[in-house]
């Protein structure tokens, strides 16, 4: 009779919120994390062996879109894509196709779906329509929602709406009753309108014109709007992508006049300038656009205070087609790829920097997962937690499109070619294998939905 005390113990550098456990060991009893040590391992019924590398939690990518351009169905290839990447929990966004997240049995029904075919865990946005809906908001959180996503530019009048100052103080004023989290998309509505009109009337048509349209005042704008219907609300507004260290700053300034309100870094505003979007041309368009390198050094700082809530991709898997340019950057689809490069992205980042990759553990999983109020099952290597990990070889490698796991018209990336420190060598999900370092072993199915664990803000924790 096997008396093995755990079912796998793995092996390696671990890497916790504050320091780099040389040599140690995690021990994993029935998908979850039973015993950390280091030096010798104890007996297991199995051993994964990543001496050598760093282990970290699996990342929890606390923005990203599974289903804005094919529908739930496309739930199966960006949760691969995860799964390589060392990705093991995703909050998905709610503006999908053909129907958002706008009630308890929609956000039922796209449960069923992630239950059929994740290849990764997943929590769930909701949002309201954009006439109303805000009497959905209390069913949508008993649903087991992570948050709310709400939007102040409107990208599709369905999809993708902008909500007007009425209905989003009511929103928020619900929302709060909830506990839960709102996000913004933090554009300003009659700026960018007006700026683009402009532009194209001029036939200023070109990639760098995104930027020009979308300048830092649009943002900033927004912002001010939503964190005052913080104030008025009690509602934890947080800002979904941020591209300016300022909007770190606006909602520290907030926070001290009694507010909750946060906001978080895309990991594309913290490498990507304006001339990357010259050079990838509609590969490179995302809302808010690109920066400056002036101010990707201004949102580094921002890390460096601990003012950044979390870092995430906004991953958005569009078809190769809708991201063509071919003369007019106005009709590219806006959004990026980014869940397979996020790992050897963040952490050749934070190489090139000098800084310790439990930054990554910390801003990457422990705090992403605290904001959707999926700890502690989920952001951390500790006593109880979900056995998920994310196992980084280091060294020399350059991150190539073609293996991007994910239907063949999404394998694009604005990181192709790009020079990285590390690799993603395994990822596991709840003590089992779900990516060898070159194929993903788990499943349609193998990914579940979590719910949010509790009702609490990380900003009252």
């Amino acid at each position: 009779m096997d008396v093995s005390p755990f079912d796998l113990v793995l092996s390696g550098d671990l890497v916790l919120r504050d320091r780099v456990v040389r040599g140690g060991w995690v021990g994993v009893r029935d998908g979850v994390i039973a015993a950390i040590g280091e030096g010798v391992p104890p007996p297991a019924k199995a051993v994964a062996d990543h001496r050598g590398k760093l282990i970290l939690p699996g990342l929890v990518d606390g923005h990203m879109h599974t289903s804005s351009s094919t529908g739930w169905p496309g739930i199966e290839g960006a949760t691969m894509s995860a799964a390589a990447g060392g990705v093991t929990t995703v909050c998905d966004m709610p503006y999908d196709v053909p129907q958002p997240v706008t009630s308890a049995d929609i956000f039922r029904e796209k449960v069923g779906w992630v239950e059929r075919l994740s290849h990764v865990d997943v929590a769930l946005y909701g949002t309201i329509r954009k006439n109303g809906g805000v009497e959905e908001i209390a069913g949508i959180a008993e649903a087991g929602a992570s948050a709310f996503k709400l939007s102040t530019y409107e990208y599709d009048a369905h999809r993708f709406p902008r909500i007007d100052h009425p209905t989003m103080l009511s929103a928020f004023a619900e929302i709060a009753t909830t506990g839960l989290m709102v996000a913004v998309h933090n554009e300003d509505q009659e700026l960018v309108v007006k700026f683009s009109e402009a532009a194209k009337a001029a036939g200023n048509t070109s990639p760098i014109w995104h930027c020009r349209t979308r300048p830092p005042i649009t943002e900033t704008m927004a912002d001010l709007e939503i964190f005052e219907m913080a104030i008025e609300t009690g509602a934890h507004v947080h800002i979904a992508h941020s591209s300016l260290a300022r909007g770190f700053e606006l909602a520290k300034i907030y926070r001290g006049q009694g507010a909750r309100t946060s906001g978080e870094a895309c990991i594309q505003y913290l490498c990507m300038t304006e001339d990357d979007i010259v050079r990838l041309q509609g590969f490179g368009k995302c809302n808010p656009p690109f920066r400056t390198a002036t101010e990707v050094e201004r949102m580094w700082g921002a890390v460096a205070e601990g003012i950044v809530a979390y870092v995430s991709t906004d991953h958005a898997p569009w078809p190769r087609a809708r991201k063509e340019y071919a003369g007019d950057i106005f009709t590219v689809g806006a959004g990026l790829t980014g869940m397979q490069s996020f790992a050897p992205l963040m952490y050749t980042l934070l190489a090139g920097r000098g800084l310790s990759p439990t930054v990554m553990a910390r801003l990457c999983s422990e705090e992403p997962a605290r904001y959707h109020g999926l700890d502690p099952r989920k952001g951390g290597i500790r006593l109880g937690a979900d056995a998920d990990f994310c196992v980084l070889e280091t060294g020399d490698f350059v991150f190539d499109e073609r293996a991007i796991q994910d239907r063949e018209d999404a394998r694009w990336s604005p990181y192709h070619g790009r020079a990285m420190k590390a690799r993603v060598a395994a990822t596991w999900l709840r003590g089992a294998c779900i990516w060898d370092g070159a194929e993903v072993k788990a499943k349609p199915g193998t990914g579940r939905f979590v719910p949010r664990q509790h009702r609490r803000s990380a900003l009252d924790a």
